[in-house]
């Protein structure tokens, strides 16, 4: 979430996700994807930087997480898995149902 500032001075957060574009003329309008707008008083340059460190701070938080443990998931099938070569431990893959 980023926090931004009314203007009549109260401050909230919005997730910055949800945000589809930033208009200013001359105030900063933040138009949300549902289309909800909020009017704020940071420029327009400084809600990207606020979007951007938000998401440098997730970036970061997730690099310093430890690697999970568990099964590996696969979306796509290998080679050894077409030939019917099955490796150590895999779970072999079935139709999805109907």
């Amino acid at each position: 979430m980023i926090v931004v500032t009314r203007l009549n001075g109260s401050r909230f957060a919005v997730n910055p996700d949800l945000i589809e574009r930033i208009q200013e003329n001359p105030d900063t309008t933040l138009v949300m994807i549902e289309g909800s707008t909020y009017v704020v008083r940071e420029t327009l340059a400084e809600v990207i930087e606020l979007i951007a460190g938000y998401r440098a701070h997730v970036l970061a938080t997730a690099r310093g997480l430890p690697a999970a443990e568990g099964q590996r998931l696969s979306v796509v099938r290998s080679p050894a898995d077409d030939d019917g070569g099955a490796r150590p431990g895999a779970t072999p893959l079935r139709p999805a149902q109907r």
